[in-house]
């Protein structure tokens, strides 16, 4: 009877470690963050940083500026005593210097670049969307105004109105008495023309 006590301590004691372990990699729980050998930064201060330098380098401020630093470097290196040179005639320490300042830049312009062309390409989006409705809404207000105009022939308006029943008056008219009046029945006939308030 005591080892099956001991087997079955054991196996409660697996089955535990096998819960507590079935606990640790649960999905409903956000994992702990890792431990990251190289640092974090955010990438669109990286962005705006890179614009900033690539908008700097492209003026004339920036060539003035370097302008000034070679000539100094090449005055400095060629008049000053031998013992303050820190760079001799050929000049490699400026070269590689530049080198230097060009492979950083380089990079830096082609990611401004690139951040300026996914805002020109989300402004074309907007603007063809934008486009879209304006056909779109033009297309129904072109509908609108052809099924107006329509409708606007299909009324019988008050001239139309006033000429029909003087017609049918002076048919009346024929009928009774044989002959044709003399005068209109309406004041219309008297002015012998549209009326000054139809529209």
């Amino acid at each position: 009877m005591v080892p099956e006590r001991e087997t079955t301590t054991r196996e409660r004691a697996t089955s535990g470690a096998t819960a507590s372990s079935r606990t640790r990699t649960r999905l409903d729980q956000p994992r702990p963050p890792r431990r990251r050998l190289l640092p974090e930064w955010d990438p669109e201060s990286f962005g705006r940083l890179s614009e900033r330098v690539a908008r700097f380098l492209g003026t004339g401020r920036f060539i003035v500026w370097m302008t000034v630093v070679i000539i100094l470097w090449v005055v400095w290196n060629v008049s000053a005593p031998s013992g303050l040179r820190f760079d001799e005639y050929p000049f490699i320490f400026l070269t590689l210097m530049l080198s230097l300042q060009a492979s950083y830049a380089a990079p830096l312009i082609l990611l401004a670049q690139n951040r300026q062309d996914d805002r020109d390409r989300v402004n074309l989006e907007q603007d063809r969307k934008q486009n879209e409705r304006s056909i779109a809404d033009t297309e129904y207000l072109t509908r609108e105004i052809a099924a107006l105009r329509i409708g606007l022939g299909e009324v019988a308006t008050r001239d139309w109105i006033r000429s029909e029943l003087q017609d049918a008056l002076k048919e009346l008219e024929e009928r009774q008495n044989g002959h044709r009046p003399e005068r209109g029945v309406f004041p219309a006939d008297r002015s012998a023309g549209r009326d000054v308030h139809d529209r």
